[in-house]
Order: structure tokens, then sequence, then C-alpha cells
């Protein structure tokens, strides 16, 4: 099914996307929860050293590709380990087996596990692209906590099944935003300039390593607004669907363009146009030079 060619699911279908995404993310935040060695190492890195890959994550993504093809064989899959194919339903489930690796790795409580259900405007098959999918169903699932935040297309978002109301509009100086900060010295250096000219006009700044859970807070209330360079597909796909749906603005740098790679601002409207010219003005997507 492509969304450019083809209608949209309807109600029932969203329903039954919508509650597979939400006993595949519980069942891997289980695992995740429980399973957790004591000695837990260090499997590989990515983007560098400091960007760590644990035995837990691939553990978790291969759970949640065995349920989901179980039950939906002929969907594309995106995973962040690594776990990608295509499908020839038009229906691809972008899978975050462990958002928040690094706290994960420390013993921090604060991770999640985020499924998304999307289509695509391309031939099935082909790797959806974030700035021109459609996001169906999304689950953000903290195993520690055990809440649960759900959201499906034009059906509003929930936290453990109660409606959302989104974030409120406070003007930029009354503002918590949240962040976070790429794992290259260049990237951070160059995030780092940013929040520096940030910081004294808000409220105050959060950090939590988790933006699937920085989306959620922020489809909450517990944030006033979220911005984040470099954030890939499945940090984003579940999350950003839950904070929209409960009435956020969820964007990319320029205004109307969508959440990608590049840059995801959310907020609500009044205060994600002031946040946005703020940093449209700083240059966010400028890359330091290497030391």
């Amino acid at each position: 099914m492509s969304a450019a060619t083809t209608a949209l699911p309807g109600p029932e279908e969203l329903a039954t996307l919508l509650d597979l995404a939400e006993r595949v993310a519980r069942a891997a935040g289980e695992l995740l929860a429980t399973q957790r060695p004591a000695d837990l190492g260090v499997q590989s890195t990515k983007s560098s050293a400091t960007d760590v890959v644990t035995a837990m994550d691939t553990a978790s993504e291969a759970l949640l590709l065995r349920l989901l093809r179980a039950e939906r064989p002929d969907d594309g899959v995106l995973g962040e380990e690594g776990g990608a194919s295509g499908g020839t339903s038009g229906v691809t489930w972008v899978v975050d087996p462990l958002d928040g690796t690094v706290n994960y790795f420390y013993g921090l409580p604060t991770y999640a596990v985020s499924v998304a259900a999307v289509v695509g405007d391309g031939p099935p098959g082909e790797r959806p692209d974030p700035r021109t999918w459609t996001a169906l169903v999304g689950c953000v699932h903290d195993p520690v906590s055990g809440r649960t935040w759900t959201a499906s297309r034009g059906g509003g978002a929930r936290l453990d099944g109660a409606p959302l109301r989104g974030p409120a509009e406070v003007p930029l100086d009354r503002a918590l935003v949240g962040t976070g900060f790429g794992y290259t010295p260049q990237r951070r250096a160059a995030q780092a300039r940013v929040v520096a000219d940030v910081l004294p006009r808000v409220r105050d700044l959060r950090r939590a390593g988790v933006a699937s859970l920085d989306l959620c807070a922020l489809a909450t209330g517990w944030l006033d607004a979220y911005y984040e360079r470099g954030l890939q597909p499945w940090d984003h796909a579940a999350g950003a669907l839950v904070a929209a749906e409960a009435g956020a603005v969820v964007r990319g740098l320029a205004p109307g363009s969508a959440p990608s790679e590049e840059f995801c601002l959310a907020a609500a409207p009044a205060l994600v146009a002031e946040l946005g010219d703020v940093l449209v003005a700083l240059d966010p997507l400028a890359e330091e030079p290497a030391p």
C-alpha cells in the first residue's frame, strides 16, 4: 500500500496496527528490564566510540522482528540495529529496540522501546523517507516506569489509555526545552554553540538522552518544546506521531518542513515559531571543523 496511490487504513485497521505495536513494544521492554546482564558490555559502536551498541539492543530488535513478522509477514521493517527488510504490503514498521542505549549501559533508569507503522510515497519494498512518509500508529514504552504512550493517525494520543492534551503555549522565556546531542566531536561542538545561545533565552534545558521519551514528554506537558539535530528515523517515528496527535507542531528547521535526520523541532504552534526563528538565526546545521 502506498500513501500516494492507495487510501490510508481505516479506523479498524489502525486499531489492529496499534494493538500490535503496543504488544510488541511491551514484550521488548520486558526483555530489556528483566534480562539485562549484570556485566553488560559494549558489543560494537556506531557513529563514534561513544555511540554504543549492546547485546541487549540486538536481542530486543530480534524479538521485535520475530513478533512483527509472525503477524504481518508482508510488511517491511526498518530497525536501528540493521534489521531492515522490504515488504509487499506498503506498510513499514520503524523500530528502535532500545532508545537510550547509553543510559541503559550505565544503569540509568531512562530508556524506551519505540515502534511505529508508516506508509511511504514510493514503490512497495523501498525504504520509506521520514520527510515524505505518513505515520499510521506509534507506541513508545518505558519499561522502568511502565508508562506507555500510543497514537494513531487522526485518533489522538494517549498515555496509559488517557487522552493527552499536548504542550501549553508559553512564551520562550518561560519554556522548559528538551534537546539532545550527537556523538562526534564536531557535531557536539556545534550543538554546544547553539545551546550556549538558547539557554539564556528559556526557563531551562533538559537532556534525557532518549528522543522518543522527550517527544512523549512534550505530548504530556512535561516539556514545553524539544529540538534536536541528527535524529534517525527510528528515533522519532513513534514519538513524533504521539506529539503531533497531542496537538504539538512537529517540523524540521524550516517552517512547514518535515522532521528528519537534519532537524526535529516540536512545540505548541506559537512557541514552535518563536523558538524556530531563534534556531534558524543560530545556523544549527553548521558543522564545527575537526580539532
